[in-house]
């Protein structure tokens, strides 16, 4: 049904007809506009209100990347609460890969047609600046066209303070030089310091994340923003952490798209707390869809929230399924039940059943034609002049 009908207005409850007004004409949302739409409980009328403004900024196209996931190593020097994946020395679930074991991987996954590396890691304590140079530089050399997406703002941080010992843009202008095409956007969680306390202590605070992709924007690179939800925040927390990033994207227009993960607790630390329900993961989506009107892209990250909900999502203000991934740690170390990867058959499948046409897509969002070949005009690689 489209969202700009008359017939779709009148499935709206009163009190949700003067945020129609503001989202038919444009007009930004406030926080206290975000937060009584977080507490309402209509939520296909969410629904209807998030699909005005996807419609408007994506058409009826939803997209996929095919892409993989390499966990270079999970040693860390932090002991997050809610994470699974760290791990000191000793740790019997500790490991390292090579620079050859991670292109190994690589190759395989260029056999598959990915058009993306996506790879993180946690904050290792020892490896020194020339093997991330060099990790980076195997891999540009693999394949000229590979997008490498890697490190979180907390990686760059620790990298610039502790390892490569340099200014974070001399740092960021190194890792740019030898590969790094896009920065993701782990580590976000949720930006009140009250909360960081309680689950990620000793973390950067969210003035210090925000400053890492401000600069990287500022070099007319791009990246994603994340929120991890569902855990200890309120929705007031949720609120002001959108506001943050609004601000920011306000800015820079570097940001691609926004992608909330819901916490999954079953082996962290936090295990008490129940894990969130689809009502709440799709409220979320939708209130981030409307809030962040200058986010070209909002996207349904399945390892967390299953591909049937992911593609339920699509209802919701969702035009991004994420990508084919291949290898998942992070989430499943924490109990995530979904598969480690999907095929592209299987998007298409979940996007064409949920009435949306499926576009493959590279790391800035630009659509690509099925058999990879840019729909739209090419994006600067690493180390050409980019616009944000």
């Amino acid at each position: 049904m489209d969202s700009f009908s008359p017939s779709a207005a009148r499935l709206l409850p009163p009190d949700l007809r003067p945020i129609y007004d503001k989202v038919l004409a444009g007009v930004r949302l406030t926080e206290g506009d975000a937060l009584f739409l977080f507490q309402h409980p209509d939520l296909n009328a969410l629904g209807i209100l998030a699909n005005i403004l996807r419609e408007r900024k994506n058409g009826n196209v939803a997209t996929y990347i095919r892409n993989l996931y390499v966990n270079y190593s999970n040693l860390c020097i932090l002991s997050c609460q809610f994470c699974a994946f760290s791990a000191k020395k000793r740790d019997a679930h500790a490991f390292e890969l090579s620079i050859a074991e991670i292109a190994g991987k690589v190759k395989t996954g260029l056999e598959h047609g990915i058009t993306e590396v996506h790879m993180v890691g946690g904050l290792h304590p020892t490896l020194p600046a020339s093997w991330y140079l060099e990790l980076l530089e195997t891999l540009r050399a693999l394949d000229p066209n590979l997008f490498l997406k890697a490190f979180t703002a907390i990686e760059i941080r620790h990298l610039a303070d502790r390892i490569f010992k340099k200014p974070l843009e001399e740092t960021l202008g190194l890792l740019k030089k030898a590969g790094l095409g896009a920065l993701t956007g782990g580590g976000a969680e949720i930006f009140d310091q009250g909360v960081r306390d309680r689950i990620c202590r000793g973390k950067e605070t969210a003035e210090e994340w925000l400053e890492v992709h401000e600069a990287w924007h500022g070099m007319g690179m791009r990246s994603t923003a994340t929120m991890l939800f569902g855990h200890v925040e309120t929705l007031e927390q949720r609120v002001e952490h959108l506001r943050l990033l609004r601000g920011l994207q306000d800015r820079t227009a570097g940001f691609t798209a926004f992608i909330p993960f819901a916490f999954v607790p079953e082996t962290t630390a936090l295990a008490h707390i129940p894990p969130t329900t689809a009502a709440d993961e799709l409220r979320t989506l939708a209130v981030s869809r409307l809030y962040l009107d200058n986010f070209e892209h909002i996207t349904a990250y399945w390892i967390s929230f299953g591909l049937p909900l992911a593609a339920l999502a699509l209802n919701y203000g969702v035009d991004d399924l994420h990508g084919t991934i291949m290898e998942e740690k992070i989430f499943h170390m924490a109990g995530a039940k979904t598969p480690l990867g999907q095929s592209q058959g299987a998007f298409e499948k979940a996007i064409r059943e949920a009435g949306r046409d499926p576009v493959p897509r590279d790391t800035w969002y630009r659509r690509l034609s099925p058999s990879g070949a840019a729909a739209q005009p090419k994006v600067p690689r690493a180390g050409a002049p980019a616009s944000a």
